[in-house]
């Protein structure tokens, strides 16, 4: 199944959470918006002055030079007590208010002052010069923020500057997480000699929470289908989604899959992903449960491309389309038709001074170091058999990817 499709089943058999709350804005990033955000106001509210300098009505100006009394100053936070008078300046500071019958502004640095009060402007301003109209940025009224934003500190801003000082979002979901494998032990714990520490579980949960999720961390499950089917059913009862790893392969010994289907309905069942390809997904009693690969990558991989827009869908967020950005390869890499592969990759910059990209070393899915020593994710589509170098690539940077 290709990696869209999957995406598009899961979508269709998710529901976002209907509860919302209100809170203020030192605590809305990240979150997501219930209801859109109606501008209450004009951006700015009043037309004023961009820069330090004298406003001037434009109709006073001529084809050269003139020389203008002063007369009346303004100051940012002060509104001016009398409009401009014809063929006079006025003293104005950013942010101020622009007088009445002023329209133009010229800049501090571009005029001189004869010490009499009175202030020599330049010929070849444009009438309007250095001036924001009230509504320049927003206009009163229209939706400035809608339904579904996953709202960033530009955004917050943005609220901010109406007034606003709590937005209506959706609640945070609720996550449980746990890994199976009789060959996992939690740091902390002694380590028998063939086990290894587990290492996905936190790796995912720190990806959840920087998705804004409540995270519940439900431990290590031994490699037993009752005790796994058990444990789903009690996390559905109390959680909006369950998020496993490992035990999703084919192996005698991988009951993540057939738990599920005891307590469940399994939706799907491995994609057309390298690293990745195992991926269980089902609904029990109503919450989804997606079972992802036990090697560290392919679970990585599988979270932005699979549990990402999963967690959107369920927090109500507007769908999150990942854009990879064109970038030079300096690898060369061959790879089968019709999968989808991600390259873990270092970006550096080439000796023509362009950015490029190059290949980590070694292969597997299985190298936590793979993940620590490159920046992204070269993205190559199911038509591509060989890159070359030189060849045009996308780019994903890990930082795109939360």
């Amino acid at each position: 199944m290709s990696v869209e499709a999957a995406v598009a089943i899961i979508a269709a058999r998710v529901t976002a959470v209907a509860e919302t709350e209100n809170v203020g804005l030192l605590h809305a990033d990240g979150r997501i918006l219930a209801a859109d955000v109606v501008a209450p106001l004009p951006l700015p509210p009043f037309t004023n002055s961009a820069v330090d300098g004298y406003a001037v009505r434009s109709s006073d100006l001529g084809t050269g030079e003139l020389l203008l009394p002063v007369s009346g100053r303004v100051q940012a936070g002060a509104a001016s007590q009398q409009p401009i008078a014809a063929g006079h300046a006025m003293r104005i500071f950013t942010g101020a208010p622009m007088p009445e019958g002023a329209d133009t502004v010229f800049m501090q640095e571009d005029v001189k002052l004869d010490g009499a009060g009175n202030v020599l402007l330049p010929q070849g301003l444009k009438a309007g010069a250095n001036v924001r109209p009230a509504g320049e940025d927003v206009a009163k009224g229209i939706s400035a923020l809608p339904t579904g934003s996953r709202l960033r500190p530009q955004d917050l801003a943005l609220v901010a500057a109406f007034g606003i000082a709590q937005v209506s979002v959706r609640r945070r979901i609720r996550v449980a997480v746990f890994s199976t494998g009789n060959e996992l032990t939690s740091p902390g714990a002694s380590r028998g000699t063939a086990q290894q520490f587990d290492s996905n579980r936190f790796m995912l949960m720190a990806l959840l929470s920087r998705l804004g999720c409540e995270v519940a961390d439900l431990g290590i499950i031994s490699d037993d289908c009752g005790l796994l089917a058990g444990a789903l059913r009690n996390a559905a009862a109390a959680h909006d989604l369950i998020l496993t790893s490992g035990g999703v392969s084919t192996g005698e010994e991988d009951h993540v899959k057939a738990a599920v289907e005891s307590v469940g309905s399994l939706v799907l069942w491995r994609m057309a992903i390298k690293p990745g390809r195992p991926v269980a997904m089902g609904i029990i009693d109503g919450t989804p449960v997606i079972g992802l690969p036990g090697n560290p990558v392919a679970s990585f991989v599988t979270f932005a491309h699979v549990v990402r827009p999963t967690v959107f869908a369920l927090a109500g967020a507007m769908p999150q389309r990942l854009a990879p950005m064109p970038i030079r390869a300096a690898f060369s890499y061959r790879k089968k038709i019709a999968r989808r592969e991600y390259v873990r990759v270092s970006m550096r910059h080439g000796a023509d001074g362009l950015l490029e990209v190059t290949k980590f070393p070694r292969e597997g899915a299985g190298l936590l170091s793979s993940l620590v020593e490159t920046d992204g994710l070269v993205e190559l589509g199911e038509q591509i058999t060989q890159v070359d170098p030189g060849d045009v690539v996308g780019f994903l940077s890990y930082a795109s990817l939360l």
